[in-house]
């Protein structure tokens, strides 16, 4: 338990440290490729939840 919650904390705190400087340092000129994004969401959260169903029948 004590490994997971080292992992845990090491992944919060990069969190913390890179996603302000992804959000500083990203191009502001690309807001027409959310549309292409977005279009995706869906067809991959469909389809890991099948592969969640299938993990949890089959383990």
């Amino acid at each position: 338990m004590g490994v997971l919650l080292t992992i845990l904390a090491v992944l919060f705190i990069a969190l913390i440290i890179i996603l302000p400087l992804v959000e500083k340092y990203a191009p502001k000129d690309e807001t027409g490729n959310y549309g292409n994004i977005t279009r995706f969401i869906f067809p991959l959260v469909a389809l890991l939840i099948v592969a969640q169903m299938v993990r949890y029948y089959f383990s």
